[in-house]
């Protein structure tokens, strides 16, 4: 069973690799093509990046094999990865995989939280400062709250429960991509009519925020089918064995989730502004996706759904209320990893095998101290950039774009490029 267990963990690894791909195709087709190129570089920076700094401490400090009268809040078990003596046998993880895979398929999570910030800041953060951004909370932040729970520490101990990362790992990057939206500021032209060079950016009408529409949107579909694969084995890996009955369910669960959440978004858009919105319908089915991922494995069918479809409201809710609050998020990033994130916690306490009040407590307590770190971690290092590099670009570099001023050339060479 070591052999399939670990195989079925190795395929799970590649799908959650694989939505790195669907992450950068949702992002460069939710945003103007001017920007494509950073945008692409910055997913790719986010692998290679992300991959090496858990390799060299964010594992051990991830997983530091906190013992009997440890506070369960920090602790490093060294840099580097050398396999323990029984890593590569039945005995290490009760025959559910080797330690290689299990350093790979957490090493896949750990580039996620910096991705779903990259998304919200997308189109005006300088590449710098989101490369340093990204290498402190990915080899710092992220693996200090998931030890707190998936590396046995003090919510483990408390009781709190997320099965595969609705607050452990989204709501991770969406608090910092909150914190980093404010102290960006918005585009040029989203809540307020700049003119620039003599030429007026006039999204804003009428006192109205306009969404800053995407410059190609089959991609933007085309990222959000490939993420949904990519679920399988987010959600399905997080078995962390191939049993026949838990993978299964959790997929089956992951699946209604999201079709769930697409609908309801689907709806509630069409209710609210009257138009049958296909971004709201694409990141309904992520909200979905995120919403189930806390709970996947304890949750009957029927519960999915009913999960999937609030998901679904809450993103088309969310991005309503950062428009009013003047925040720019240009891929809803923040109502999908962070307003479900939040919402699939707390519904294990009210939905699925542990649903009761002490549980919903548990959860609650979880989401509070994981959002307090997270907000004031990433305001210190946001702001800290901010004050030193500087985290923005000029407004005559965010007009002409960050393909060109960032890195001096053009995705799509042979079309006349479409500024605004």
């Amino acid at each position: 069973m070591l052999t399939v267990n670990n195989v079925w963990m190795m395929v799970c690894t590649g799908l959650v690799f694989f939505m790195h791909l669907g992450f950068s195709f949702l992002e460069i087709g939710l945003t103007r093509q001017k920007n494509t190129i950073n945008i692409l570089f910055k997913n790719i920076f986010i692998i290679c990046m992300g991959l090496l700094v858990y390799y060299i401490g964010g594992f051990n400090l991830m997983y530091p094999g906190f013992e009997e009268g440890d506070l369960g809040i920090l602790k490093f078990a060294g840099f580097g990865i050398d396999a323990p003596v029984n890593g590569m046998t039945a005995d290490y993880a009760s025959g559910g995989y080797t330690w290689w895979t299990d350093f790979l398929f957490q090493g896949m999570f750990a580039a996620t939280a910096a991705t779903i910030v990259s998304g919200a800041v997308a189109e005006r953060i300088k590449l710098t400062s989101f490369m340093l951004f990204s290498i402190i909370y990915v080899g710092l932040v992220y693996p200090i709250v998931g030890s707190w729970k998936w590396g046995g520490g003090f919510l483990d101990n408390l009781g709190f429960y997320d099965f595969a990362g609705s607050t452990l790992v989204h709501s991770v990057g969406g608090w910092a991509a909150l914190v980093a939206v404010w102290l960006l500021g918005a585009r040029i032209g989203k809540f307020k009519n700049v003119k620039i060079k003599g030429v007026i950016v006039d999204y804003y009408k009428g006192n109205v925020a306009v969404p800053i529409l995407g410059h190609n949107i089959p991609f933007a579909t085309a990222g959000v089918l490939i993420l949904w694969l990519g679920w399988f084995g987010f959600n399905g890996g997080s078995v962390l064995s191939a049993d026949p009955e838990l993978t299964s369910l959790t997929l089956v669960t992951t699946c209604l989730a999201a079709c769930a959440g697409g609908i309801g978004a689907g709806l509630t858009s069409f209710i609210k502004d009257k138009s049958f919105d296909l971004s709201m319908f694409l990141n309904g089915i992520l909200g979905g996706l995120v919403s189930i991922t806390a709970g996947a494995d304890q949750m009957s069918p029927n519960e999915s759904v009913l999960i999937g479809i609030i998901g679904g409201v809450v993103v088309v809710l969310i991005v309503a209320l950062l428009d009013k609050l003047k925040l720019d998020d240009p891929v809803g990033a923040i109502a999908v990893h962070l307003g479900c994130g939040i919402w699939g916690t707390l519904a294990v306490g009210i939905f699925g095998n542990l649903a009761s009040v002490s549980q919903f407590v548990k959860q609650f307590l979880g989401v509070v101290t994981i959002a307090g770190f997270c907000l004031a971690t990433s305001f210190i290092i946001l702001f800290t950039i901010k004050k030193t590099m500087g985290l923005r670009v000029s407004k005559e570099e965010e007009v002409d774009g960050l393909d060109n001023s960032e890195h001096g050339m053009s995705a799509y060479p042979d079309f006349r490029l479409n500024q605004h």
